[in-house]
């Protein structure tokens, strides 16, 4: 098995999949991994330790696309990457299909190409891959909000905890999945006040059974979540619905009702984004402001920390790597159903039902193709 990795082009990544030592356990296991020159250099992985861990150093894209039978990536492939690829090659990445286009997808199918996507591996009804980086984003959004909240940068100039005689910041966290839990534990540590959404009773019983009372919490429905927004210094969106695109829940007229100076973190962006007014922003201009409300809404939020990243990344895929080394990809997607659900399309044909049925193609259960 050959695995390629490349230098991340698009939204300013500075993440890596795997570590140096991600890699020689791979090697160890008789792969071949070509990496391109400088891979990993944002977090801080060199080209040597990559080598002495027994990758093989190419210096264009195009060198690591061609020897890769399985290509691991972070974001999906750019479309000059997919032209790049030969027929019947397959790419493991986050893929985020549903915001992607249905000309992406196309492209995908009439290339033959393999695609699974990190965002959608399950294991247990948790999606480890997913997992480990909205638990990043989760606690991140919280440092974000601190930092626009402050006055040199147009923010309401209040600090998250408060000091003696004065107020906490009030966060609102609509989601109570990791990033909700994530961004709650992150807040409550600095003293904030934390309010979280759900449509789910049994999350938000089991945010109270984490945090006990120091989390109030209130069913998402729409009169609770234009009071919580209208009274949040922070709001954090943290829904995330599987494969589909995140519903807009948050509408402008809510966002106008917002106190001057306020912050919205928007980490469902890389979903599209649960509040109207959003749009995607870049690690290097990662804010605007819209009705006197600051906006950061980064999709790959995690990239500006690409060290830690990187690492949770390399842990969380490495056991789907060393098993796909071991026993071949197709055998390894017929044997893990939860793996199984992470692919998209297989040689040419879409085996994700609901991207069949948004794009309105013809959908063949992998469970058919790999026998």
């Amino acid at each position: 098995m050959n695995i390629g990795i490349v230098k991340e082009q698009s939204y300013w990544e500075h993440r890596v999949p795997l570590t140096p030592s991600g890699v020689h356990s791979l090697v160890d296991l008789g792969s071949k991994v070509f990496i391109e020159k400088g891979a990993g250099s944002s977090g801080r992985f060199e080209d040597g330790d990559y080598e002495e861990a027994g990758a093989s150093i190419v210096y264009r894209a195009d060198e690591a696309l061609g020897r890769a039978d399985l290509l691991v990536k972070v974001q999906r492939p750019t479309v000059e990457e997919l032209e790049m690829l030969d027929e019947g090659q397959s790419v493991f990445s986050f893929l985020h299909l549903a915001v992607a286009g249905e000309s992406y997808l196309k492209k995908l199918i009439d290339k033959k190409t393999t695609s699974i996507g990190f965002e959608l591996v399950e294991d247990n009804d948790i999606l480890p891959i997913l997992h480990s980086m909205s638990e990043i984003a989760g606690s991140m959004s919280i440092q974000v909000a601190a930092r626009y909240l402050e006055t040199t940068q147009g923010g309401r100039g209040v600090m998250l905890g408060g000091v003696a005689g004065v107020p906490p910041a009030a966060v609102v966290i609509l989601g109570a999945g990791v990033v909700g839990i994530s961004a709650a534990r992150e807040a409550l540590g600095t003293g904030a006040q934390v309010i979280m959404l759900d449509i789910d009773v049994k999350r938000l019983r089991n945010v109270e059974h984490l945090f006990g009372r120091r989390v109030t919490t209130a069913i998402a429905n729409q009169y609770n979540l234009q009071k919580a927004v209208q009274y949040a210094d922070v709001f954090i969106g943290g829904i995330l619905i599987k494969g589909e695109r995140a519903p807009v829940v948050v509408t402008e007229s809510m966002v106008k009702t917002m106190k001057s100076g306020a912050v919205i973190v928007d980490v469902s962006i890389d979903q599209g984004g649960c509040v109207e007014t959003s749009r995607p922003t870049t690690i290097v201009e990662p804010i605007f402001v819209m009705h006197d409300v600051i906006h950061y809404c980064v999709p790959n939020m995690p990239a500006a920390v690409a060290r830690t990243a990187t690492n949770g990344l390399n842990n969380a895929l490495l056991p789907y790597l060393e098993r796909i080394v071991r026993n071949g990809l197709n055998k390894t997607l017929l044997e893990m159903p939860g793996f199984r659900n992470g692919l998209c399309t297989y040689n040419g044909v879409c085996t994700n039902e609901q991207l069949a049925r948004r794009y309105e193609y013809k959908y063949s259960p992998a469970e058919k193709l790999l026998k």
